[in-house]
């Protein structure tokens, strides 16, 4: 008695492996596309400009009410206020919006340390361009300008300290008895290894 196959059953478990096989590969590559294009396209923007800071009184907050403007990266994102910085069922859904204030933090209006965070997207469908243009973070320097809009009015920030931490390492987000502004995202860009910790005064 014969146990060979068909001809017909013999070619299709390849052709099925072979489109399973595509199928898996665009998956992979919408997937890459989705996380690191917000990243890819910040670093062009900022490589083709002028490197010569703008401004910060030429540009226009994008909300007077509370903004955060970065000239040397062009950043200009509104500030989602008084959000969890430990909670990702309430940060994530701010940072799709703009970058977050920590809840429990200082307003610019008052002494105290205002602290202010872009994490890495946990998912790459939570992706956005408010956490790529905290991945431009690295690029400052220390004399560096940022100016924070609350009520209308701003608030110049020069930045004094730029360092990489672990996520464990959690006293740069004390209160302070100065005029401070903490920046803080994830690093490297789409991971949660270390932290990139940007403070001015």
């Amino acid at each position: 008695m014969s146990s060979k196959l068909p001809q017909n059953q013999k070619k299709s478990k390849p052709k099925s492996s072979l489109v399973l096989g595509l199928i898996l590969i665009f998956i992979a590559v919408v997937f890459i596309f989705k996380t690191y294009y917000p990243v890819a396209k910040a670093e062009v923007v900022y490589r083709l400009q002028p490197q010569k800071s703008l401004a910060p009184e030429n540009i226009i907050p994008i909300d007077p009410e509370f903004s955060l403007l970065i000239p040397k990266i062009k950043a200009n994102s509104p500030v989602i206020k008084n959000v969890s910085a430990t909670d990702p069922k309430i940060y994530q859904p701010a940072l799709s919006r703009g970058v977050a204030h920590a809840s429990g933090s200082a307003t610019p209006d008052k002494i105290g340390n205002v602290f202010i965070f872009a994490h890495s997207a946990t998912n790459w469908y939570q992706a956005s361009d408010y956490n790529a243009v905290f991945y431009l973070l690295n690029k400052l320097e220390i004399g560096d300008n940022i100016t924070l809009y609350y009520q209308n009015k701003p608030y110049t920030y020069s930045v004094s300290q730029k360092k990489i931490v672990l996520p464990d390492e959690v006293d740069y987000m004390k209160s302070s008895s100065q005029n401070q502004l903490t920046l803080m995202t994830c690093w490297p860009p789409g991971t949660t290894l270390k932290r990139l910790i940007i403070i001015a005064h």
